[in-house]
């Protein structure tokens, strides 16, 4: 399958049966390989992974992925480029659409990204921005399937800071019809344009109370209270200790919920040791497929 949609940098340019069967077909890469099957899908493609920001599953998923589909990987921090002297992101995406089928790029500012997707000519990917985490949330939702077999009418339940991730975790239970509850202390809530577009097919509540937002949910979700671009100590503080999954606060979902977490985990912080060593975390698995939802979104994308 192609997709409509030449870059994939927030998930809304997707549609519901796209992202459905980017999923389907994400456990299908994931159940071949594990037999043994290993099909040179993109043979001889390359990807060019740029990364501002340090990176351990996007660049070790990313890098693999492309190699089990018969591709390669080149991988370019910032300092690595004519970028640190000053060259334009245009001619730096011109440049590049020269010589590799897709760009993949870990950034701070989400602009970036739409510039670097403006004028290249082959697909970009965000990996990872200050705005949206995309990626992320493929390997999350294809979690979530495999675990729940559904995903239409589940409920989610994110926790914590209303940031990148959260972004497009709205978009993910918008695209599957599932219910998300949001709990964030005020002022830290997601972006309002996401919510209301996302309103338009999901049910989106927003909410100060974790043990409201987490009440019936079958999957619980959190992420660190400060990202890689903002480490204001005082930051944490307005999060804890009420906005902490811990067991008390998990003891309020389903007692079949899941536990969710990107990764890396500040434990003590955002999430308990007892959480996120429990029985209910999917975490490992979460991590997992990263490389076999971003191979499918891989194929997807260049596959001709």
């Amino acid at each position: 399958m192609k997709l409509k949609t030449k870059n994939l940098l927030t998930l809304a340019e997707l549609s519901k049966k796209e992202f459905s069967q980017l999923i389907d077909f994400s456990i299908k890469l994931k159940r071949e390989l594990k037999q043994g099957c290993n099909k040179p899908l993109l043979k001889n493609k390359t990807l060019t992974m740029i990364f501002q920001k340090p990176s351990t599953r996007t660049r070790v998923s990313f890098e693999i992925g492309m190699y089990q589909l018969g591709g390669y990987a080149i991988n370019l921090s910032s300092n690595d480029m004519q970028l640190s002297r000053g060259e334009s992101i245009e001619d730096t995406a011109k440049t590049l659409s020269r010589y590799t089928d897709c760009i993949m790029a870990r950034v701070y500012d989400h602009y970036l990204l739409e510039k670097l997707s403006e004028y290249s000519s082959v697909p970009v990917i965000n990996g990872l921005s200050d705005s949206f985490h995309p990626c992320q949330i493929l390997a999350d939702f294809m979690t979530i399937k495999e675990k729940k077999r559904k995903l239409k009418g589940l409920k989610l339940a994110w926790i914590g800071d209303g940031n990148n991730v959260c972004n497009s975790m709205i978009y993910g239970c918008s695209l599957s019809e599932m219910k998300m509850s949001i709990a964030t202390p005020k002022g830290f809530e997601p972006k309002r344009n996401v919510v209301i577009e996302a309103r338009k097919s999901s049910d989106i509540e927003l909410t100060t109370d974790p043990f409201k937002a987490i009440k019936n949910a079958d999957i619980v979700v959190t992420d660190t209270f400060t990202s890689i671009h903002d480490r204001d100590p005082k930051r944490t503080k307005k999060f804890l200790p009420k906005y902490q999954v811990n067991s008390d606060l998990m003891n309020h979902a389903k007692k079949d919920a899941i536990f969710m977490h990107c990764l890396p985990a500040k434990r003590g912080s955002e999430v308990t040791s007892s959480v996120i060593d429990g029985p209910q975390s999917v975490i490992w698995t979460e991590a997992e497929n990263r490389l076999h939802s971003q191979k499918a979104l891989l194929t997807f994308l260049i596959r001709a």
